[in-house]
């Protein structure tokens, strides 16, 4: 699976006004990772009718919205299913500040589609195996819920505790949700396996920043921009040093690695206006 990052989203952007019976039975309220086997309705648009689908995941494709069709409400609060030539199309989705409903369970009679299609079971063949269990760690991390991720994540330990990136994946929850001494624990097993990965050593270099040990997290730095043939994440762990020094107002250690970080952010241009700006407040005279 790619991480977000690959996933593609629906532009379903429709505008209606429709019944208080409608807004009622209606709570655009949800994201669709909050939606996972659920039947739901995309923001309403223009015309009076509105789309809906089915959000499920695909371990091999990510969370995706299987598209049914439009309905419309009736005066009296009934849903009136429209269902379109395109029905059955599937759209992968990525995290968005887009916000659906979910049906009520009551109303899906009226749209004639079952609480749970016969096709999703097609997709619920392995839930237990190390592998599925990181697949849906791996989900819940890249849409920012992370409590939620390291919970599969942890099982996914029990099963297999030597799992492929398990202890990096359990390492971005850590950060994420603060608990950066236990990020560091799971980094430092990671790296035992393969000091030069660039990932594992940057989630290492912003646990380190985060926990209070900047020294040891400049160490980590220079060590990766070293040993680490993937260069990509130079820049930020850079940055992120730099960053840290200015706002500890340590002139030394920043004009120590302003150069530095200058030459891994030199194609970045929000990085290096950034870092402009804050060589000029700290160079500048006290009067």
């Amino acid at each position: 699976m790619l991480k977000i990052k690959t996933q593609f989203i629906l532009a379903i952007c429709f505008f209606i006004s429709f019944s208080s019976q409608a807004q009622n039975d209606l709570h655009f309220d949800k994201h669709f990772i909050d939606c996972m086997d659920k039947w739901v309705v995309i923001q309403p648009g223009k015309d009076s009718s509105l789309s809906f689908g089915f959000v499920y995941f695909d371990q091999l494709a990510g969370l995706s919205l299987h598209y049914e069709g439009k309905f419309k409400i009736t005066s009296s609060g009934e849903y009136v299913a429209q269902k379109l030539e395109n029905a059955g199309m599937i759209f992968r989705l990525k995290p968005t500040g887009t916000l659906m409903s979910i049906i009520p369970t009551e109303k899906l009679k009226e749209l004639n589609v079952s609480p749970i299609p016969e096709w999703l079971s097609n997709y619920k063949t392995d839930t237990s195996s190390a592998q599925s269990l990181y697949n849906y760690g791996f989900l819940y991390n890249a849409w920012n819920q992370c409590a939620t991720a390291l919970q599969y994540l942890q099982k996914a330990k029990n099963v297999d505790p030597q799992y492929n990136k398990l202890n990096v994946e359990m390492a971005f929850s850590y950060n994420c949700l603060q608990l950066y001494d236990s990020a560091i624990i799971v980094l430092n097993k990671a790296l035992k396996a393969d000091s030069t990965d660039a990932y594992v050593n940057k989630e290492l270099v912003y646990a380190q920043i985060k926990s209070g040990q900047l020294e040891k997290a400049a160490a980590s730095c220079r060590k990766a921009i070293r040993i680490c043939t993937d260069q990509k994440f130079n820049g930020e762990n850079c940055y992120n040093i730099l960053y840290t020094y200015f706002r500890k107002n340590d002139k030394v250690n920043f004009n120590a690695w302003l150069d530095e970080a200058k030459k891994w952010c030199a194609k970045n241009k929000q990085y290096m206006n950034i870092i402009e700006a804050m060589e000029k407040e700290m160079n500048k005279e006290t009067p």
